[in-house]
């Protein structure tokens, strides 16, 4: 299989079947993640259009959950009973520039908030490297960009409105809800339906972004502190060969007018003379600008433009976080695996995430290293090469990303989340009854 683009975009939307309210969807077609690689277990779709149909079609239901942008690889967002779409619902709510917060819909797109608050004045600390993810789904599983200094997107949420499964829409925030917000930032789902949040904003600033080639691994164990802090957000990509780093995409705060150059060398990379694509002979016609040319914050931080939305490309993800301080430790023990690895791999992307206090967040507590894995869509052979990495990554009690593909069990995940016990409490106040349960909660929380 030839490598392709892991992220191929297209600026068509993704099809969304969407019926009316308490309508059923009748209807033989099968609803798959955008990746393609996972089909949901029931095609009963209801879509609520309004905050005020929301509690009305909890209560109707005894399971149900909700479906997204289904950016997901695993089943953490099935059903075999009934999904609920909160599609239509995606507008700003408030924008309060006293306290710099912006209350959104929970299902408004970061590619849709970015651009209001940018044309306000404001802006979001980080984003992630796809810009179409929801704001609710994203926060739901401490999903993140990069920087040292940079928490994961939940981080920003300051208050919250979520329907129970009774159907009592319960309100919670960081100034007043203390460890029941911070338990419920990262919920996976398994609390209710999020269906307000509200989010710390900064005024806005602009950007540049400057890549560079054949970062050497060796440089790692020396610099490693100094090469991620080489900008407010820092990528490296790599294919785990050669003894490098493929490409180093350095993300740093910038002036509208700066004309300075990017230094050729750092350490020991070369200054690419183009655009590029985290997989080298891939086009970079819908990556985001690079070459040190200045442009706002949401032009930036993502790894590719706006204006496009992911096809169902066929690939599969996964990710694992460590403990910062073992990050070059686990980066030496995945390249061990080179050459397991590399013959399914599209690319792998290392990123870092400040510690956070939300009790299911793979940061919680812990500045954090993220290694990522973009996969070709082969899961018979990826579902060998993972426990692999999951054994080289034991000694350093790697947390995997709740939305993508990992074989840990819930033995391992429970030794690995002090909170765990303490979120499930709260999970059966929320919804005693298990309405919001589903396979995978049941084998990766319950076991």
């Amino acid at each position: 299989m030839k490598k392709r683009t892991f992220l191929k975009l297209s600026s068509a939307l993704m099809a969304t079947p969407i019926i009316s309210p308490l309508a059923q969807l009748v209807s033989d077609e099968k609803l798959k993640n955008w990746a393609g690689n996972y089909t949901y277990s029931t095609s009963r779709l209801y879509a609520a259009k309004s905050i005020e149909q929301v509690p009305e079609l909890v209560k109707k239901y005894d399971k149900l959950k909700v479906l997204g942008t289904r950016h997901c690889f695993n089943g953490i967002a099935d059903s075999t009973h009934n999904f609920i779409s909160l599609r239509e619902m995606d507008k700003v709510l408030a924008m309060d520039t006293e306290a710099r917060t912006v209350t959104v819909d929970a299902s408004m797109r970061y590619g849709q908030l970015a651009p209001y608050l940018d044309s306000k004045g404001y802006a979001l600390h980080n984003l992630a490297s796809l810009p179409h993810i929801s704001v609710a789904g994203a926060c739901a599983t401490a999903t993140h960009g990069s920087g040292v200094k940079n928490g994961n997107l939940a981080t920003a949420v300051s208050a919250m409105e979520i329907v129970l499964a009774n159907g009592e829409v319960r309100t919670l925030s960081r100034a007043k809800d203390g460890d029941t917000f911070r338990a419920a930032v990262v919920n996976l789902g398994a609390l209710g339906v999020v269906t307000k949040m509200t989010l710390d904003v900064q005024p806005t600033f602009t950007m540049r972004q400057d890549v560079y080639v054949d970062l050497p691994l060796d440089q790692m164990s020396g610099n490693f502190d100094a090469i991620m802090s080489g900008g407010y957000s820092v990528s490296l990509f790599t294919d785990w060969q050669k003894k490098r780093v493929n490409e180093v995409w350095i993300k740093s705060r910038a002036k509208k007018d700066d004309q300075a150059k990017a230094k050729p060398d750092f350490f020991g990379a070369t200054l690419a003379t183009k655009n590029l694509h985290p997989i080298a002979e891939i086009s970079a016609e819908n990556c985001t600008e690079q070459m040190g040319v200045p442009g706002p914050w949401y032009e930036r931080l993502p790894h590719f433009r706006m204006g496009f939305t992911p096809s169902s490309g066929k690939e599969l993800q996964s990710e694992y976080f460590v403990p910062y301080k073992n990050a070059v430790e686990a980066i030496l023990a995945v390249e061990r695996l080179r050459d397991h690895i590399s013959p399914h791999l599209l690319i792998s992307e290392l990123r870092t995430i400040d510690a956070d206090d939300l009790w299911m967040s793979m940061a919680y507590k812990q500045p954090s290293l993220a290694i990522h894995f973009t996969w070709k869509q082969d899961w018979a052979s990826v579902s060998k090469v993972l426990p692999m990495i999951e054994k080289e990554l034991e000694p350093f009690g790697a947390r995997p990303h709740w939305g993508k593909l990992f074989t840990l069990s819930a033995a391992k995940l429970q030794s690995r989340y002090e909170k765990l016990d303490d979120f499930k409490k709260l999970v059966r106040e929320f919804d005693p009854k298990g309405k919001f349960r589903n396979a995978f909660l049941d084998s990766t929380i319950y076991g």
